[in-house]
Parts: structure tokens; sequence; C-alpha cells
């Protein structure tokens, strides 16, 4: 996350002026009693949205575990929860990401995947870069023997702007290793998928 937000800044003070431009040019009045926080409140926000500029994600993999009596199989954490937003329309697609990796050795705590996943997703993005920055990142820095990485977005700019479609939902994956050599690895992995799906 950034340093604490100064609306002193010169930065700010740029960024807030642009906002303000932006309200006029939509029609409103930047001037009015409901609007005259708004440029700070804008600003403010899109430094939480796209936090992920100011972290490198795979840092969060850089802490492994070797002590876990030589396990090396499948490690699914699904429905890890998602927001970002669309580097062509600035508009958020959210959902979830179901990540998934064999152990090479050495496992990552649970929660790191998920701290990757955000770190990712808090910058403009499209969904298929970002599930393949997701994979890639593990498969770098792991080095496991296998990485999926499955994301299911709904993306408001074609839900409720062009061809609103509000129940259309985008499923992207990247396989990497097993889980792209081996049938019956990639088959357990979507099994577990299934039955996951079907218990919700």
């Amino acid at each position: 996350m950034p340093d604490a937000f100064d609306p002193a800044d010169p930065a700010n003070q740029a960024a807030m002026a642009h906002v303000k431009a932006l309200l006029a040019h939509i029609g409103d009045d930047p001037q009015r009693e409901g609007l005259l926080d708004t440029p700070k409140r804008v600003v403010k926000a899109m430094r939480e949205h796209f936090a992920g500029y100011h972290e490198d994600p795979r840092s969060h993999l850089e802490r492994t575990f070797e002590d876990v009596e030589g396990y090396d199989e499948l490690v699914l954490v699904s429905d890890i929860e998602l927001h970002s937003h669309c580097e062509h329309h600035m508009v958020p697609f959210v959902g979830v990401a179901h990540v998934a990796y064999i152990p090479s050795g050495r496992v990552v705590g649970l929660s790191k995947l998920a701290r990757l996943v955000d770190g990712y997703a808090h910058r403009l993005q499209v969904q298929e870069k970002l599930t393949a920055q997701i994979a890639n990142a593990i498969q770098d820095v792991l080095k496991p023997q296998g990485v999926a990485v499955i994301l299911q977005c709904r993306h408001f700019c074609m839900c409720y702007r062009g061809v609103r479609k509000p129940g259309a939902t985008t499923t992207t994956s990247k396989l990497h290793g097993a889980f792209m050599d081996d049938a019956s690895t990639r088959l357990e992995l979507f099994t577990l998928l299934g039955t996951r799906l079907r218990e919700k």
C-alpha cells in the first residue's frame, strides 16, 4: 500500500484537478455540495484500487516451508475473491480465482496465494493477462511440479454497457507442468473443482 494520502502533495493535487475536470466533462457541477470532496475521495480510492503498482506480488512467495513430511500432491485454494479493473474502460471486473500447484519439496503459506492474486488484481488488467501473471509467478518462484490458475469473472464493461449481458461470466485458465502434461493430474484438478462448485 502506498504512503498515507497527502492532499497537499502536488501529484495528488494534479490528480484531483483531473477528476474535477472529468466531473465537469460529464455535465455535472464540481462546485456543488455533493461533489466538493469527490476529487479527493476518487484519488484516495484509486490508490487502494491500484495498490498493486506499489508492490512486487512475487515477494509473497519468497518464504516457503520444507518440513511438510515430503508432501508432493495437489494443493488447491479455491474461491479466492478478486476485484480488478479493466484496462480498456477502467470499470471493475469481479470474480474468483482457483489456484493449484503440486509442490516440489517446499510449500508456501496459503494466505500468500491470496496475496499474490490481490497484488496483480490491484492493477489495470485484462483477465487473460492476470491469469497468466499469477500462474507464471508461482511457476517461476516456487518451481513446483505443476501450476494451474483458473479465473471466473463478471466484467462490468460487458454487463452494464455495450452489449449489456449481466449474466455473462468469463473463464480463463493457465496451466504449467504436470497440469499441462499429465491428463490424470488435470482430471484430478477439474474433478475437485467440479465437486467444489456443485457444493456451492
